[in-house]
This record gives C-alpha cells, sequence and structure tokens, in this order.
C-alpha cells in the first residue's frame, strides 16, 4: 500500500513548524499502513514538536505549562479528540468513551475548551463532536461523552466517573483543591485512566504540589515557540513591555514564578480576598495614576475602580490601566469606566501633571468630580495600610484581576522586580485610601 502523500493539514499551527519526516514515519508505523487513510490530515504533521513530546510515553498525569498562545488548548482538545479515537501517540488505540472537562467556571469550558477556536469541536475531525447544552456535554459519533465541570462546584464532580479527564487552567481554579481532589476519587473507569492539565502557571498551593509529586510528568511551552501562529507584531510588543519581567516569565515562558519573600502582598491573601458577588455598594471612586511623560515608551496609566460596602469595606471592581501615549486617550479610558459603573468621583494623583491632570480629565468631561490628591510620602509607606486592611479582610475583589494581582505580589520595597513602575497598584492604593476611614472623601447618597 501507498503511504499516503504530505499533508495539507486544517490546522492553524505552521507547516515550518511540523514534526520531522523520521517522525512522520513513526506516526505511520503506530496506526500501521491500513490505518493510514486515517490519519492523512491529522495534527500531527503539523504540531509544534514540543506539543508531541511528552505524548509519545503517555503520562496518567500530564501537567502542561505553559506562556499565553503558547497552544496548550489546542493540545488538551487533540488529546481528547485523539483519546476518543484510538490515535497515537496519545493512546495505543485503546479508545475513551467517558471525560471529564473541568474549568474554572461552566462559561471557560464552553467558550474555551470546547467551542473556543482551539477547542474539541472546532479541531475535531472524521468522527465529529458536538455540544449538547441542555446536559452540558459533549458527545461524538462512536459514543463517546466528555462532561462538563467547574472549580465553582466541586460537589458536581462527586459521583460521576470517568477513563480521563482534561483540566483546563488549573491554576486560575477558585476551590482548586476540593475540585481536583473530587475528580481524582472520579478516575476509576478503564483499564488506564489517565488526565492532562493545560495551564497558566502561578505558584498556588496545589500548582506547587502537582509538580513536586514525582507521579505528575511536567512540561513547559513558552508562547514564543508558537510564534508564527500569532498575529503579526504580538511577540515583538508583549517582548518589548514584559521581557524579562517576573509577569513575563510567567505569561510568556510558562515559568512557575514563586512570591517574593519581601512582597507586601503574598500570594495567598490576594486570593483569599475574592468575593463571588458584588454587593451594595454606598460609594464608588475611579483612581488615575498618570503616566509621567506622554512619550510612547512611558509608563501604563494606571486605572482602578473601587466601592464601599455596608460593611464598610472597599470592594475593587475594575482594573482598567491602559498604555497610553496621549493624555486624552487615557483620560477617556478613565472616564469610560467612572460612566459604565455609575462612579461618585475620580481621584487623579497630581504629583507629574499638576493641574494639568484634572484638566485632562475635564476635557473628556467637564462635569465630572475630580478630586487631585499628591503624594507626600514613598509608594511602599503610602501601600503598607492598604496591604493590612487586605490582612483584616476590609478589602475584597468583586473579580479576578490578573495583571493587578501579580502586580501586588511583584511589589518589593524596591518597587517591582525590573524596575517597572508598580501603576496599576498606585491606582489601587489611592482607590482604598478614598474610600477607607481615614480617606478625605465622604459618601455622598446614591440615587436609586
Amino acid at each position: 500500500m501507498k503511504t499516503p502523500p504530505p499533508c495539507c493539514s486544517a490546522s492553524t499551527t505552521a507547516s515550518s513548524s511540523s514534526l520531522a519526516s523520521s517522525q512522520r514515519k513513526w506516526s505511520l508505523r503506530e496506526v500501521g499502513f491500513a490505518g493510514a487513510p486515517l490519519i492523512r490530515n491529522e495534527w500531527l504533521f503539523s504540531a509544534l514538536k514540543g506539543q508531541y513530546g511528552e505524548a509519545r510515553r503517555r503520562p496518567l498525569t500530564w501537567l502542561v505549562s505553559g506562556g499565553r498562545g503558547a497552544g496548550k488548548t489546542r493540545l488538551g482538545a487533540e488529546w481528547v479528540n485523539a483519546l476518543v479515537r484510538g490515535f497515537a501517540p496519545f493512546t495505543d488505540r485503546l479508545r475513551y468513551g467517558r471525560i471529564a472537562l473541568v474549568g474554572e467556571t461552566l462559561g471557560d469550558v464552553r467558550e474555551v475548551m470546547i467551542e473556543g477556536p482551539s477547542g474539541i469541536i472546532s479541531t475535531a475531525r472524521g468522527n465529529r463532536a458536538r455540544y449538547e447544552t441542555s446536559r452540558r456535554r459533549v458527545v461524538w459519533d462512536n459514543g463517546a461523552v466528555a462532561h462538563v465541570f467547574s472549580s465553582e462546584d466541586p460537589e458536581s464532580l462527586r459521583g460521576p466517573q470517568f477513563e480521563a479527564a482534561w483540566c483546563d487552567e488549573l491554576a486560575k481554579w477558585r476551590q482548586a483543591e476540593a475540585t481536583f481532589d473530587m475528580l481524582q476519587f472520579g478516575l476509576r473507569l478503564g483499564s488506564l485512566p489517565r488526565q492532562i492539565i493545560t495551564t497558566t502557571p502561578r505558584p498556588t498551593a496545589l500548582m506547587k504540589k502537582l509538580l513536586a509529586d514525582p507521579g505528575v510528568t511536567g512540561m513547559r511551552m513558552a508562547t514564543a515557540g508558537n510564534a508564527k501562529n500569532l498575529a503579526p507584531g504580538f511577540m515583538k510588543a508583549i517582548e518589548e513591555r514584559y521581557g524579562g519581567t517576573r509577569l513575563g516569565r510567567q505569561e510568556l515562558d510558562g515559568e512557575l514564578i514563586e512570591d517574593r519573600e519581601d512582597a507586601l502582598w503574598p500570594r495567598a491573601l490576594v486570593e483569599a480576598a475574592f468575593v463571588a458577588e458584588v454587593p451594595e455598594l454606598k460609594r464608588i471612586v475611579v483612581a488615575v495614576d498618570p503616566p509621567a511623560s506622554s512619550r510612547r515608551s512611558s509608563d501604563a496609566c494606571g486605572i482602578v475602580a473601587a466601592g464601599l460596602d455596608g460593611d464598610g469595606r472597599a470592594v475593587v471592581l475594575a482594573d482598567a490601566t491602559v498604555n497610553a501615549a496621549r493624555p486624552q486617550d487615557w483620560a477617556g479610558a478613565a472616564v469610560a469606566l467612572y460612566h459604565r459603573l455609575d462612579a461618585d468621583a475620580i481621584v487623579a494623583e497630581v504629583n507629574q501633571g499638576g493641574d494639568m491632570v484634572s484638566a485632562v480629565i475635564r476635557t473628556a468631561d467637564p462635569s465630572l468630580p475630580v478630586k487631585p490628591v499628591r503624594a507626600r510620602r514613598g509608594k511602599w509607606t503610602r501601600a503598607e495600610p492598604v496591604a493590612m486592611l487586605y490582612q483584616q479582610g476590609r478589602v475584597v475583589h468583586a473579580g479576578r484581576f490578573p495583571l493587578l494581582e501579580d502586580e501586588m505580589c511583584d511589589f518589593g520595597p524596591d518597587g517591582l522586580s525590573g524596575g517597572r513602575s508598580p501603576d496599576r497598584v498606585d491606582a489601587l492604593v489611592w482607590a482604598v485610601t478614598e474610600l477607607m476611614p481615614g480617606g478625605t472623601g465622604e459618601p455622598r447618597v446614591r440615587a436609586a
């Protein structure tokens, strides 16, 4: 029988990153020449080599840490589809029929893992998959089924049982350890239960535990390795901004960055501040920390909104920080956030721009109440009382703000690593200071 001609894959992965011809021959040996027509358009002919590196070993628990856009989701989707179809190198012709798909939220599972551009349905070939909304499951023509679960409801994993599982963005899971534990009890079907974990790493307790576990096979994927499949100019722009920083090493290189020993906010403290619902608020402010200059290479403009609830807690509502070359651009972003949240005031630091800062904001909307504030102490000294409020449980986050959280956990006595300006932290400090006792702003009665 003739071997199939070179593949013209529908995959979005560039052919320049394809497997070597020797690996193609190995793949044909795995499926046998009788199965050659089945793999003619398979992803293995155009996948990144790193995405297949550990697949040949078929680890029982495969932890893939990667940067943004490194190809983690595509790998997870291909892994699931391959197990359903019994395709090498992910499985040795053994087909899996009951699978769990677990993400941070149910929406994330559907929008990213299942129906996203690199998700299960978008990349499925041959034995097509379909999503049944009412039953929250993916069904293949051969009878295989993948059920959907979220880290918000660990108890939903109590009872069901599976042969395999795909866990996505585990480092962001809200009840991570409880969810993961419940899943492990359910991986009890078939002759070889397995799981793959794809995530951008963060130094959570569960991530550290898994990385230290000798039974877990780890792999790291950098964003740069998938650069040809990303938007033109993306890598250059993102490297200029974040290359060499703690955030860049984590979000681009897929490196697990431990907390700074001298950080003002430990990661666990920030994680504990998350609340699922926004309480009723008495007052809302938008804090602005303008950049030192209007040069395109200057620091970002920190823009953070927070509110005061009935229990006297500060509730962080949004991080709308922008990199804007022109003052009117960052002013426009702050004003837009003010109106979106129906805020009471804009608090703007005026150390760098003086009256110009208030004037620029009022140019965008002359009716806005703008309160200028001036820093008379260093950033660390101003931030310490706010960090203490976090320790007392008097500041919470009504949402996840990864870039703000990362700045908080990287903020030491000498500022951020890499010499960057803590623009988001500065804006956060101004917002919380204005709202909490000791701030000079008085709450006004909000319209019903």
